[in-house]
């Protein structure tokens, strides 16, 4: 038996993810579990490039898409606990630009606060893309872009996940208050990836990466609301010399990613260095958004005939939460299981009832209801290994 896991549990783990692979469901993962920090199970699984017949190993890079959010979502709460900005702070105290060159059009603006980024309840528009992907890679212009859109919704009232545009302005948020004028990126790497210990971690392309960047592949449907050419467009994006995507742009590996939540399941600190304070993180993977519906899941479960269910959202961090429904963590999970995920393909999760760490990049990215799937059966199956 693995430590605090049952051995042969395990090994049916791994043959689901094998099996999912033989089928053409993604190409390969690289997986990590561990239970008190103790690792269960490292492993390397299928292609990073099927065409290529290339094996997966675990040293993949992979372009991580929305779970680069955590990453920034890390930064603001580092923030908050230096004393820069409070969940309370108004994106127009920090970026007076944010009122847009129209101020007739600016209503409810004024409003908006960081906890309303965090939470996505900001109202602002959900569209993933505020500028064409060839210009994309530019984060002032990106900003600049976002400051001139128009508030859709009510501040701090309806739960519409925004792809992009939260996490833009929170970024944009912590590079003024930082103090040291430093880049987005080099920010990201000084406060976040060199004190943990993540050297194959870069919100872009670092100098490490040559060779082991594993290639996008897209098996979106046409119907979907991202198409293939806008995954693989956004992927050539990521490795533009100069871009800064804060929400989807970050290129890392399954071992720099555990070195994170890792972090997050010890309260903030990992291996003497304090990245976040425990009462922040207490209160990120706390519910902050009751009841509420998150909209881009409410189509997706219409669409599939699932009962709908609520967001779940503490601050940034995705929550397991109570009852039973369709999600990433699993079915078994803890209600405070927290974690973050990207398009199709990536996931981390920490549940801190059980200690147990899972990390999960694959190669492919696959329609989102059927990830949601594939994921909640993996993580089922690792939540019941434990013994």
């Amino acid at each position: 038996m693995t430590e605090g896991f049952d051995a042969a549990a395990l090994r049916r783990f791994e043959e689901a993810i094998r099996q999912d692979i033989d089928a053409e469901l993604y190409d390969g993962a690289v997986v990590r579990i561990a239970r008190h920090g103790e690792l269960a199970f490292d492993k390397a699984i299928g292609f990073a490039d099927r065409a290529a017949r290339r094996a997966a190993d675990a040293g993949d890079v992979f372009k991580v898409y929305s779970l680069t959010k955590a990453f920034t979502n890390a930064l603001v709460l580092q923030a908050i606990d230096r004393g820069q900005i409070a969940l309370t702070t108004r994106v127009v105290d920090v970026i007076p630009e944010f009122y847009g060159r129209d101020k007739f059009r600016a209503a409810k603006k004024d409003i908006i606060n960081v906890g309303h980024l965090l939470t996505h309840r900001a109202g602002l528009p959900s569209t993933p893309s505020p500028l064409g992907y060839d210009k994309l890679h530019d984060f002032a212009a990106v900003v600049d872009a976002v400051c001139q859109m128009d508030v859709v919704g009510t501040p701090g009232e309806a739960f519409a996940y925004s792809p992009t545009l939260n996490h833009v302005l929170m970024a944009e948020i912590v590079r003024r208050v930082h103090g040291e004028g430093l880049s987005l990126r080099e920010i990201m790497a000084k406060e976040i990836f060199e004190p943990l210990g993540m050297g194959s971690s870069g919100l872009g392309v670092i100098p490490g990466h040559q060779g082991r960047i594993v290639p996008v592949v897209s098996a979106m449907p046409e119907a979907s609301w991202i198409t293939d050419k806008d995954t693989l467009d956004l992927a050539d994006t990521m490795e533009h010399p100069d871009a800064e995507l804060p929400w989807v742009g970050a290129l890392t590996t399954t071992g720099d990613v555990f070195r994170f939540a890792e972090m997050l399941r010890l309260g903030g600190t990992l291996e003497g260095k304090r990245i976040l304070s425990p009462a922040v993180i207490d209160k990120a993977v706390t519910l902050q958004t009751g009841d509420a519906i998150n909209d881009l899941y409410h189509h997706l479960a219409q669409a599939r005939g699932w009962e709908t269910p609520p967001g779940n959202m503490g601050l940034g961090f995705a929550l397991g939460g109570a009852g039973l429904r369709v999600t990433q963590f699993g079915t078994l999970s803890s209600p405070r299981t927290y974690g973050n995920f990207g398009a199709g393909s990536t996931l981390f999760w920490v549940d801190p009832e059980r200690q147990i760490t899972f990390v999960c990049l694959t190669a492919k990215v696959i329609e989102e209801s059927r990830n949601i799937e594939r994921f909640q059966r993996l993580s089922d199956m690792v939540l019941s290994a434990a013994t």
